[in-house]
């Protein structure tokens, strides 16, 4: 495969920025609904992950030439309007599913390098923060977390 150009790389880093606002919106949102709440501290690493993304994302698209999107994306409506906090969970892990989607599709693609390692540790963060959430939803809101 050959690594796309600097402005489809941008578009792609971008398209992934908005999305990464959104979840690390929500997150902010949901941290403030839930913070004495069983899911705190997953909530909290997420919005800590999402966090970390945008400002990887947002470097690299300025280091690529380009300028980084200020733009939200729809998917912060969308999992706001969600009720309760298991649909709520629910609709974060459907947002970060089309993360893992799109950054499995990418990496391949690129050349090995600082870059391809940030995004495929963006990949290992979404995959991770997708098995917690599905195991958090399985145990049930009220369940106690497992011990650790």
């Amino acid at each position: 495969m050959q690594q796309p150009d600097n402005p489809a790389l941008c578009s792609f880093l971008n398209a992934l920025l908005e999305a990464e606002r959104a979840g690390a919106k929500a997150a902010t949102v949901f941290r403030h609904e839930y913070a004495e709440g069983p899911a705190a501290v997953l909530i909290e690493q997420v919005r800590r992950d999402e966090a970390w993304c945008c400002g990887m994302l947002s470097g690299w698209i300025s280091k690529l030439g380009d300028a980084p999107s200020s733009r939200t994306g729809d998917f912060l409506e969308k999992v706001l309007a969600r009720q309760g906090l298991e649909a709520r969970l629910a609709f974060l892990n459907r947002g970060q599913d089309w993360v893992v989607r799109q950054l499995q599709a990418m990496i391949p693609q690129l050349d090995e390098g600082p870059l391809r390692a940030d995004l495929a540790k963006m990949l290992d963060m979404h995959v991770q923060n997708i098995a917690e959430c599905a195991a958090f939803l399985e145990r049930g809101i009220g369940a106690a977390p497992p011990p650790g």
